[in-house]
């Protein structure tokens, strides 16, 4: 089921206008947090270092600037974006890339055979290769390693989601108290109430998925952008042109050395302007590497910069005005509308982050990694836009408690920024290890990668941990719960498996039983659910002890989500034959991405289910007969050339014991053979796939099945710690993991299947 070409954007040649256009609609989905990160900046900085001198001006500003330049510009466009998979950007993405070059996957459910999809791209640096291999051995060998790697992600995949709660909280109360000292008598109180009930309708317009608003994003952006570079400009030609000597970095050293452990501490403050910069790679995957570096480089880069100089400008001549410095700044005949942009901006840079979360929470489920539960998926064209409704929910009740309980954005820039560091810290690790595992880079190049951009994040770390016990603490707590969330699921999962690898059938066991497998066959397909494989499931003896009949066609479904962002269609099914023809026997595993959309309802499911089971079947029936026509014919030229010169029986008996349907290996084209492409042509003397008996019937007996209907058979398994175990680990499976089955969403409501048609048989796994 090979299929020709690269699947997914980044392969498509996009024109100069079409990567133009792309950067635009960027500006509304990527920059929104980091492009209204100067409502609150010099604000957060300035209440822990106070301005005695234009040092202190100058100073922050020449920090905030290189911080800017470094991390988003210098790390994240130049170097991360590189380290996309197929066009998907994120932590999940970064994990499944080296998922593909290394087995670290805790789940074994990985085969040989998944390296033939297209988007696969399996291919090692030969210049490297050595050390690629080395990395390799000790990433597989070592199970240790592969638990460190899991952590990570899944603490980068947990910080994004504690971000995302902070975010809409900060921007939206950022944006709204410019009304303070703007409007008599609006208190703080006010500003509290306004902001919970932008939050509220902010949240109750999920459901319509972001395409319903997503077109007036990018315009927004825009125009908030061009506000931002044009007031700035007014502000440095109007106040202080003396502001640019801040690109001399030998004031932050000033800074540093006038101010002390105070000047430390404002690095927390300092770490808000790149807040959002992570958004640039998770949010690769709906557009390009080429328009998200055109966006930052041409627009938002020079725009913040420009922002940030002329608020240095404004407080060089009202250094006391640092507590509302964005609003104060802005001229009076512009504040309402720079006040209406704003607030449209804040709700924009709060949607974006709601997204994130919305497909961290997807990525996670689809690696095995969170619990099920309900998406929706709200546009018909854009598989990417979903809408999850618990975390919608979660997430508004979250943000409502955090305004109402700090009160100040000042108290919230406090909390915020601790999450963003972590998760830079977790991509700096995962891409380096991208770097020594599968590009060809020099060695001491990698090394120099953790080593500076490391360093440089810990000590924005160290700066906001000091801010931990002044609410700091809050989305580490966030992060935590759902770290402890999806190491759980992913465990008992991983265990859970191991369980049924270890009860599986014998093989042996069913053909002992006849192609009656002991009990009455009965017209229908039945649908045997399980997550193997390969081998016979242990429901499936449950099935045979308790059921009274067995359908005529029995095939073992297996929904397997495969390291690649996307599985086009025609690669989706991998079928194989257990047992014997007479058994009607067969093995499906439905490969998805993790970034699939499972969409099909169960009849389009079954249909398309069918149609590749009937294709499966006249390929496997075409090759038997090539193999045995090749098998004759060589058999004619031994008779003939044995005349002349005596065969080897060794040499003989190798290639007519070579079989045409083993495995194939990767990047042995000869062997592979797409659904659309053409057979060899069979010897006129032999038998055609079309008019072997055995395959017409075999296909009336599937289609005679199918007609009589589909059924289910699913297992409503209890997993359990056995007795001897650990009590922390009875307490994690039987208590917290127990609860998270319990309580997520069913496996019936997943696959959409009809609630009619289903069987279940109780289980109870011992892990």
């Amino acid at each position: 089921m090979n299929v020709r070409g690269a699947h997914g954007h980044s392969a498509q040649d996009i024109s100069l206008m079409g990567t133009v256009a792309m950067a635009f609609q960027t500006l509304g989905v990527v920059y929104g947090d980091m492009g209204t990160s100067p409502l609150y900046v010099f604000s957060d900085v300035f209440s822990k270092v106070p301005i005695k001198s234009e040092v202190e001006i100058l100073g922050a500003l020449s920090l905030v600037m290189y911080t800017i330049a470094l991390i988003p510009f210098a790390k994240y466009v130049f170097i991360v974006l590189k380290a996309n998979d197929n066009g998907e950007g994120g932590t999940f993405a970064l994990y499944s890339l080296i998922c593909r070059y290394a087995k670290v996957s805790l789940l074994p459910n990985q085969q040989r055979v998944d390296e033939n999809i297209s988007s696969f791209r399996l291919k090692l640096p030969t210049p490297e290769l050595e050390r690629a291999l080395l990395v390799k051995d000790y990433l597989e060998k070592k199970p240790l390693y592969k638990n460190i790697l899991l952590f990570l992600v899944l603490m980068g995949t947990s910080m994004v989601i504690g971000d995302g709660i902070l975010t809409p909280s900060m921007s939206v109360m950022s944006a709204v108290s410019g009304l303070q000292g703007q409007v008599a008598g609006f208190d703080a109180d006010a500003v509290v109430i306004i902001s919970i009930l932008v939050l509220v309708l902010l949240f109750s317009v999920q459901s319509f998925g972001t395409g319903k608003v997503g077109i007036m994003f990018a315009p927004v952006l825009a125009l908030w952008f061009l506000n931002l570079g044009s007031i700035g400009i007014y502000n440095i030609i109007k106040y202080d042109t003396s502001v640019v000597r801040a690109l001399n970095p030998m004031y932050i050293y000033y800074f540093f050395k006038m101010n002390g452990i105070k000047a430390w501490s404002a690095l927390g403050g300092c770490v808000l302007c790149i807040t959002g910069a992570e958004a640039m790679f998770a949010d690769l995957g709906h557009f390009t590497v080429k328009s998200i570096q055109l966006a930052f480089t041409a627009v938002v880069f020079p725009c913040l910069l420009i922002a940030y100089m002329g608020q240095a400008a404004y407080l060089m001549k009202h250094p006391l005005a640092v507590e509302r410095i964005f609003y104060d700044s802005v001229p009076e005949v512009l504040f309402w509308p720079v006040f209406v942009i704003a607030t449209l901006a804040a709700m924009i840079a709060s949607q974006a982050m709601i997204s994130a979360t919305f497909s961290c929470i997807k990525q996670a489920m689809a690696l095995g990694c969170f619990p099920r539960i309900k998406i929706i998926h709200t546009s018909k064209k854009v598989m990417g836009q979903i809408y999850i409704p618990v975390m919608n929910w979660f997430l508004m009740i979250m943000c409502i408690i955090i305004v109402a309980t700090f009160r100040s954005t000042n108290d919230i820039a406090n909390a915020y920024g601790i999450a963003e560091v972590g998760v830079m810290m977790v991509s700096t690790a995962l891409v380096t290890l991208v770097m020594l595992l599968i590009w060809q880079t020099n060695l001491y190049l990698v090394l120099c990668f953790p080593i500076f951009f490391g360093a440089m994040e810990f000590i924005y770390l160290t700066a906001v941990m000091s801010k931990l016990l002044e609410g700091g603490w809050l989305p580490l707590a966030f992060s935590s719960l759902f770290l402890c969330i999806m190491y759980t699921w992913n465990y008992g999962s991983v265990l859970k498996y191991q369980s049924e690898m270890r009860g599986k059938i014998s093989l042996d066991f069913i053909l002992d039983l006849g192609s009656t497998l002991g009990t009455v066959r009965v017209p229908g397909i039945g649908l045997v659910y399980n997550e193997l494989v390969q081998g016979i499931p242990s429901i499936f003896g449950h099935l045979l002890i308790t059921l009274p009949a067995m359908h005529s066609t029995i095939v073992f479904v297996c929904i397997k989500y495969v390291p690649v962002p996307y599985v086009p269609l025609e690669e989706r099914f991998l079928f194989r034959r257990v047992g014997q023809k007479d058994y009607h026997m067969f093995r499906c595993v439905a490969r998805y991405g993790y970034k699939d959309v499972r969409k099909e309802d169960h009849g389009s499911f079954e249909h398309l289910l069918v149609e590749s089971l009937e294709r499966f079947l006249r390929r496997e029936a075409q090759e038997l007969a090539l193999e045995v026509s090749t098998m004759e014919a060589e058999r004619d030229d031994v008779s003939e050339v044995s005349e002349i010169v005596p065969s080897s029986p060794a040499t003989a008996a190798e290639d007519l014991h070579t079989p045409l349907l083993s495995d194939q290996r990767p990047g042995d084209d000869s062997r592979m053979l797409g659904m659309e492409g053409s057979v060899p042509l069979l010897p006129s003397s032999s038998m055609s796939a079309e008019e072997d008996p055995s395959l017409e019937y075999e296909l009336a007996a599937l289609r005679e099945a199918m007609a009589s209907g589909f059924t289910y058979l699913l297992a409503h398994g209890d997993v359990r710690a056995r007795k001897q175990s650990f009590f922390t680990k009875k307490f994690i499976i039987n208590y917290f993991y127990a609860f998270l089955r319990r309580n997520c969403r069913g496996g019936t409501a997943t696959l959409k299947m009809p609630h009619s048609n289903i069987m279940r048989v109780g289980m109870t796994y011992m892990v």
